[in-house]
């Protein structure tokens, strides 16, 4: 009986210690060679970081550039900073098509908008992505960021995070990793854009 429960809360630890280490880090098949995934549901999404509340993703975006001054949404585009300082997804974030759960906003170290979006179907979010046809967003596992400025964006090139695009006239250079997305037409890559 004593063994039983040594083997139980052993694998129990295991468990535990191994979804606490595949919340980020590189994706382990990724060799940096162009082609897609066919699986789309998991190898698309393994390494990427998640963060499913808004202040988890404030804390994994300060890791790598800055995330200050973080506001819901709503507040932010009531506040007279939006007229001077426009944050993305006001809209979108009210159209149920996008599948966003919330969107928050803070600023980065430039002073310009970061928009940080909570997405629990990603798969939802890069359909109405595609549709829309807007190709800007650094994604993880399960919420979207859209910083302003470029050098927000540099600096988060040293992130986890993806850069996601269903514009078909998108090219990479080589040395690039480029994986399909979950929606046929879209694609995530290291390089980011300038």
């Amino acid at each position: 009986m004593r063994f039983h429960r040594a083997v139980v809360s052993g694998a129990v630890a295991l468990a535990a210690l191994t979804a606490l280490t595949g919340c980020g880090g590189h994706d382990s098949d990724g060799d940096g060679k162009s082609g897609g995934s066919t699986d789309q549901g998991t190898s698309q999404q393994a390494g990427l970081p998640k963060a499913s509340d808004m202040a988890s993703i404030a804390y994994y975006l300060n890791k790598y550039a800055s995330c200050l001054d973080l506001t819901t949404g709503e507040e932010y585009d009531a506040s007279d900073e939006v007229e001077k300082n426009p944050a993305w997804g006001e809209d979108e974030a009210a159209d149920a098509s996008w599948g966003i759960k919330e969107r928050a906003v803070c600023t980065d170290k430039y002073s310009d908008a970061i928009a940080l979006l909570t997405v629990p179907d990603m798969k939802k979010f890069q359909t109405a992505a595609k549709k829309d046809g807007y190709a800007d967003f650094l994604i993880g596992q399960d919420f979207a960021i859209v910083p302003v400025d470029r050098r927000t964006i540099e600096e988060l090139k040293a992130s986890d995070l993806r850069y996601l695009t269903c514009d078909p006239d998108t090219r990479f250079p080589s040395g690039f990793e480029k994986k399909a997305g979950l929606v046929d037409g879209c694609v995530l890559s290291d390089y980011f854009p300038s």
